[in-house]
């Protein structure tokens, strides 16, 4: 049982796990975020600009004798086609996509600036000089024969 219990908190507490489940939980309340600004703000000001509500465009399909409104028809149990909705969604859709492009995007560079700042805290390895075998004096790393003693070098 305690490996049991030892796997599933190494599965909980992976960092995929964890951040999945972030990401959801945000995403549920930004798209109430979302979802309130297109059909409060955005749609409204496209209403204002065409002076016409753009939720209620729609057709009323099939027979229409009374040549109703598309809001009206649907209260009267009359199949309507919103396609206003369907332009809303497109553009929820669209404001969702450039909000997690920003969001993503500036995480990549907060990454970078990350790992930029990682690089320059790590010193670089510095490369130990190659030394003659035979008088222990510095030599060039592709050297075959050592210039201070002109000994022959063996291959490393």
């Amino acid at each position: 049982m305690k490996k049991f219990f030892a796997d599933f908190k190494a599965f909980a507490l992976k960092g995929n796990v964890v951040d999945m489940a972030v990401g959801v939980i945000i995403g549920g309340a930004f798209g109430a975020i979302v979802t309130s600004l297109i059909n409060d703000i955005i749609m409204p000001l496209l209403g204002l600009l065409i002076k016409v509500d753009f939720t209620s465009w729609g057709v009323v399909l099939g027979d229409n004798p009374e040549n109703l409104a598309p809001g009206a028809a649907a209260e009267a149990g009359l199949t309507v086609f919103y396609y206003g909705k369907f332009i809303s969604a497109i553009v929820y859709f669209i404001l969702i996509a450039l909000a997690i492009f920003i969001v993503v995007r500036a995480l990549r560079k907060a990454e970078e600036k990350a790992e930029s700042l990682r690089k320059k805290e790590e010193p670089a390895e510095e490369k130990k000089p190659r030394i003659c075998p035979f008088c222990k004096m510095e030599i060039a790393d592709d050297a075959t024969r050592c210039p201070h003693c002109t000994s022959e070098l063996p291959e490393e």
